[in-house]
């Protein structure tokens, strides 16, 4: 199913529909697919579109933590907690805090 509905939202964008949305919904797509890199690609993409866009934060920081990029991972649920914050989503705020700080400890040990 996820093939499919890749090609359908790649349709999307190449007809001319580059925006958070469906950049948002291709990155969750990529995601499901195991492809991180990809799904980092087009959810940073999503919040250059829209940088209030919490749920897109929550997922770049999700799919770069897949992807092995940790520090940008970091930085992506700091932004996002941040901008969730202003927008009054404590429950995304409270989530992608606790998912900085289980970051934050595995770069600690690295360090070590």
């Amino acid at each position: 199913m996820t093939g499919s509905v890749l090609h359908n939202l790649t349709k999307l964008l190449d007809a001319g529909r580059d925006d958070a949305l469906t950049r948002f919904a291709l990155g969750n797509e990529y995601l499901k697919a195991n492809d991180a890199a990809n799904a980092a690609a087009h959810l940073r993409a999503a919040v250059r579109h829209d940088p209030a866009y919490s749920a897109a934060w929550k997922l770049l920081g999700r799919a770069l933590e897949q992807g092995g990029e940790l520090a940008d991972a970091l930085e992506a649920y700091r932004e996002g907690a941040r901008v969730a914050e202003a927008r009054g989503d404590k429950q995304a705020a409270k989530e992608m805090t606790v998912f900085a700080r289980r970051i934050e400890k595995q770069l600690e040990g690295r360090e070590r």
